[in-house]
């Protein structure tokens, strides 16, 4: 799939032009993996554009840096303020968000405290990760000849750049065997996640899902999934799992940002319950994406809002004409839990002020 391109990206505080987003070749975190990074995603809802836990996406961002010794040279509230003025530049009413914390370009070698940190944020079009076809009628996934990386070498809880080159090669692995994703085991041969969501198995009513001891990435859409499931009643055990009980499972499904919720009809050709998204998993899918979009009342503090001009041409133009424009303050005032921007660029944000 052919990357979709956007105007503007925001990086080190100010927005600069896709084809201008650019580092040096000597910067460290392209050499050894030292960045980390976060995934987002905005909807058009029923109140207007919103992403979607934007405070815990970023939260979670702060944590993973943290781990890894890279102060932010900016605030999380700085940051969210970013978010919004670069959905408002690129007037992008549904999109998928990237913000990324990385050692730039200073010293070479393995120790990295001497090198700048920096920070980008980039947003785009980018439809289901795993397919629409996917996501109505269930996927077919390979458990993964590779292990997931063990708490006890890296760190599974921090979503770190170099790490994911375990997901990589389990994913080129599957895609290359004929199956749409990967399932890692950890360490001990007990399942831990795919290579970019976690994992759940419904067995006589009750959906099970690894524990944060399986070396998983504690998904935010993971953390929305249990507090749903149990608001609608079900019981939501988080212990380990043996690969065949995924076999045997009545229903298997998949969450992450990118991905949202997916099933699982088939894993190492083992048809999973009936072959076809199974009624509990149907009815996940269904509250959760009523939660994305703003339908469910119930969830709505989940929701960012963001204001999105009408206008992309005027939008556009602003920010060109004054690059360096500072990032705005987030307004006081909150309404039902969910932060306004102001419209008024001159307030210090390109229009109005990344799952």
């Amino acid at each position: 799939m052919e990357q979709v391109e956007v105007d503007l990206i925001w990086h080190n505080g100010e927005l600069v032009a896709w084809e201008d987003a650019k580092v040096h070749v000597l910067t460290h975190g392209l050499h050894y993996g030292t960045g980390v990074f976060d995934s987002m995603r905005a909807y058009a809802t029923t109140h207007g554009t919103a992403i979607f836990r934007n405070r815990d996406h970023l939260a979670r961002l702060f944590k993973s840096a943290e781990l890894y010794y890279m102060p932010i040279p900016f605030s999380l509230e700085q940051l969210r303020a970013a978010t919004h003025e670069l959905l408002a530049a690129n007037q992008l009413h549904e999109c998928y968000i990237r913000p990324i914390v990385f050692r730039g370009y200073g010293q070479m070698g393995l120790y990295p405290l001497d090198c700048p940190v920096e920070v980008s944020i980039a947003a785009w079009p980018w439809g289901a990760y795993l397919g629409e076809e996917g996501a109505r009628h269930g996927i077919r996934a390979k458990v993964s000849s590779w292990r997931r990386i063990p708490h006890d070498s890296l760190i599974p809880h921090a979503k770190a750049s170099g790490q994911y080159l375990n997901s990589v090669l389990a994913k080129v692995e599957a895609s290359k065997a004929g199956y749409q994703e990967a399932i890692l085991l950890d360490s001990r041969g007990f399942v831990c996640e795919g290579s970019g969501e976690n994992v759940y198995a419904v067995s006589e009513g009750r959906i099970l899902t690894p524990p944060q001891t399986a070396s998983i990435l504690d998904g935010i859409n993971r953390k929305s999934l249990i507090q749903i499931a149990r608001d609608r009643g079900y019981e939501v055990i988080e212990r380990d799992l043996a690969r065949a009980e995924l076999y045997l499972a009545d229903e298997v499904f998949l969450s992450g940002t990118a991905a949202e919720l997916v099933p699982v009809r088939e894993i190492d050709d083992h048809v999973i319950g009936a072959g076809e998204p199974g009624p509990i998993t149907g009815e996940l899918q269904r509250v959760f994406d009523d939660a994305l979009h703003g339908r469910d009342p119930r969830y709505r503090d989940w929701l960012d809002l963001v204001e999105v001009p009408a206008d992309r041409t005027d939008a556009v133009a602003g920010v060109l004409a004054d690059p360096t424009a500072g990032v705005a303050e987030v307004p006081a005032d909150r309404t039902a839990g969910v932060a306004e921007v102001p419209a008024d660029r001159t307030a210090g944000v390109a229009g109005p002020a990344v799952r």
